[in-house]
């Protein structure tokens, strides 16, 4: 391996690393509530719903490269921080400041190209300025949410989470999709309605 592009080696040792993404536990269940989600998974399943669902975005001629690659690593800084439950109100105080620190040692294992574009990404996913971080993170709220409904409240009702919670926390899905924001809070009205969620 000594003889070796350094590059490709940088690039090796950065794929090897992200492995661990595999191992951190999320509060969202699998569907069939047999344990938590990992963040590889939700990964994959946030990309594959922005390549269904971009036709709800605000943004009509939406870089969809650009949110796939945004998705794909917006998590990899839990690696270093873990996962911050969302609810969670003194986790998330310093959840930036960890994260940052995360995403400069794990970027830092890739070529600096890479890793210039890797921080860039994360860190626009992270301001939600653009109408791709928008979306990507408009996604990233919506589908716990779906997890919690199919799942009947199951992560709710074990952390005592409350529908003014829910509704906080997906209230800036509109500013990704107006159309998907819309299904989120009847969504969260349903899971009132059923009992899965409460006041």
């Amino acid at each position: 391996m000594t003889h070796m592009n350094e590059r490709l080696l940088k690039q090796i040792e950065f794929i090897k690393e992200i492995d661990k993404l595999k191992s951190i536990f999320r509060k969202s269940y699998l569907l069939d509530r047999s344990r938590y989600e990992n963040d590889a998974e939700h990964t994959w399943h946030l990309t594959v719903m922005a390549i269904l669902l971009q036709e709800y975005a605000n943004e009509r001629n939406l870089n969809l490269l650009r949110v796939l690659k945004m998705l794909i690593i917006h998590d990899i800084v839990e690696i270093d921080a873990g996962d911050t439950f969302a609810y969670d109100a003194k986790g998330n105080e310093d959840k930036f400041e960890r994260e940052s620190q995360a995403a400069r040692r794990i970027f830092g294992l890739l070529p600096e190209d890479q890793q210039h574009e890797m921080n860039q990404l994360w860190v626009e996913y992270e301001q939600r300025q653009t109408p791709e971080a928008q979306f990507a993170s408009a996604l990233d709220r919506l589908q716990p949410l779906l997890h919690n409904y199919v799942t009947e409240g199951k992560s709710w009702q074990e952390n005592g989470i409350t529908s003014d919670k829910v509704l906080a926390r997906i209230r800036g899905i509109r500013e990704g999709s107006a159309e998907l924001g819309k299904l989120a809070e009847t969504i969260v009205r349903s899971a009132v309605e059923k009992g899965y969620l409460s006041k």
